[in-house]
């Protein structure tokens, strides 16, 4: 391996080492922004002294769900305005359907950038 691509691998294992974030899925909002999917996922931090007992989205407050189900129909409106994408949450769903989520992000990103490896080496390389 050269010097420039194993520097470039050790600064990526750095990135994602330096902060890591131990969430435990519990549910999610299955949610709809012009016309694509745009899930939500809910989770609690491993060992948080608050929220570590939740492990279902049936553990949440509802009016915790309401909370985030607004933010999320909302956030992206500017202030007085009536233009915007339509943004729709079709349904709260629990863990076991979050983890199947994931898991075709996951397929899905593989899919999308399976050549990212081989763009890196390139780009090191000059080409």
């Amino acid at each position: 391996m050269s010097e420039k691509k194993e520097t470039l691998w050790n600064l990526l294992g750095y990135l994602f080492k330096a902060h890591p974030w131990h969430g435990i899925p519990i549910g999610g909002l299955r949610m709809i922004d012009g016309g694509e999917a745009d899930d939500k996922i809910i989770a609690v931090m491993k060992g948080d002294a608050a929220f570590n007992r939740w492990r279902e989205i049936e553990d949440y407050p509802n009016r915790m769900i309401d909370r985030l189900r607004h933010y999320f129909l909302t956030y992206k409106q500017a202030p007085q305005s009536d233009a915007g994408t339509k943004t729709e949450i079709t349904h709260v769903y629990g863990r076991e359907e979050t983890y199947d989520v994931i898991r075709r992000a996951h397929n899905d990103y593989g899919k999308r950038f399976s050549r990212l490896e081989s763009v890196l080496e390139d780009a090191l390389a000059g080409e």
